[in-house]
């Protein structure tokens, strides 16, 4: 990957009319030498897809959601109440009780996000590197981990969650009732795992192509691939990957790896803990609002570079909104690892 200290971060900016611009700060500049980028409309729509393949590879938590096309900053989506098993037998002749049928609303509302990098027109033309393409390619990685995030933030304030038992060195576990008291004993463990998917059993969480989906942070799966049982189980499982960071099955679980899973950490000293996510099928929604989805945006000099054309800008701009929809579909699995000692809050 280049190195782009030279893009850093652009305090938002008025853009008005050619002869009223603002200069962005800062403004990335460079006297290097060699090598143009020629932002023609082939190039262009070249970085828009390079842009946008790089933001989708690191979206794992909004792939998972159950996407609602919509129009407008606000969507509705409605969930029929479901009906009670009927154990009374009927009595000939009587019309029995009917029961009520109803029907859930949730709603949920966008906001818009985006950002972008100013470069001066000396070093689009004097760079040896394609200035253009490099910043493309880091601003579609910064687009993809800031709509997962947000996606990421909706799922953990979920109602529903399950702490690891901290585990001594002779295998006896110490129950956990709160995120303060995890630490690095209290693992993700096979046995952690097959208590999450009976739960989402119990709950009646749909499948989601015959198996329920666990995204979990590279700590966690460090731990989940030291078992025995981990080992054992993938020594024939041959069960072919079908997400992103996808690391194998365990218990009816896919089990996706992620650096967005959330990371906690009280204070420098404290342990880090994470909150991994473990879902069914339309556990939660992502909106897709017509027309206000990723967009990438790259203003050649001659569009923004003020009177002497002396500047070009690439940034991308998207609305997001996500809702969790079944609250009982949705497990967030509390738990400290081996890199506790080390990892940092994200």
């Amino acid at each position: 990957m280049r190195n782009l200290q030279l893009f850093g971060n652009v305090a938002p900016q008025t853009i008005g009319a050619t002869e009223n611009y603002n200069t962005p700060s800062p403004l990335n500049t460079t006297k290097q030498n060699t090598t143009t980028a020629d932002m023609s409309v082939t190039m262009k729509t070249f970085y828009d897809t390079a842009l946008l393949e790089n933001a989708r590879e690191t979206m794992v938590f909004t792939e998972l959601g159950d996407k609602q096309p919509m129009k407008g900053n606000t969507v509705e989506w409605r969930k029929f109440n479901t009906f009670d098993k009927a154990m009374n037998p009927l009595t000939e002749g009587v019309i029995p009780t009917g029961q009520n049928f109803g029907m859930t609303a949730i709603t949920a509302q966008t906001n818009q996000y985006g950002d972008y990098v100013a470069v001066t027109d000396r070093l689009e033309m004097e760079a040896y590197d394609d200035v253009i393409f490099g910043a493309t390619e880091e601003m579609g990685a910064a687009e993809g981990e800031t709509f997962d995030t947000l996606t990421r933030n909706v799922l953990v304030a979920g109602n529903s969650r399950v702490f690891a038992p901290k585990i001594d060195a002779q295998g006896a576990e110490t129950p956990v009732t709160s995120r303060g008291d995890l630490d690095a004993t209290a693992i993700l463990t096979p046995k952690l795992v097959a208590q999450v998917a009976t739960w989402l059993k119990k709950n009646k969480a749909p499948k989601i192509n015959g198996y329920y989906v666990m995204v979990i942070h590279p700590s966690q799966a460090y731990d989940l691939r030291q078992s025995a049982e981990w080992k054992e189980f993938h020594k024939y499982d041959d069960v072919a990957p079908i997400y992103n960071g996808e690391i194998g099955t365990l218990h009816g679980i896919r089990f996706i790896e992620s650096n967005n899973v959330k990371v906690y950490k009280a204070s420098d000293s404290a342990p880090a803990t994470y909150a991994a996510i473990a879902l069914g099928a339309k556990a939660f929604g992502v909106l897709d609002p017509a027309g206000e989805g990723m967009e990438m945006i790259i203003k050649d000099k001659s569009q923004v570079g003020g009177p002497l054309n002396q500047f070009s800008t690439i940034g991308y701009k998207f609305c997001h909104g996500a809702k969790i929809l079944y609250q009982e579909r949705l497990l967030r699995v509390e738990t400290g690892s081996s890199y506790s000692d080390v990892d940092e809050e994200n």
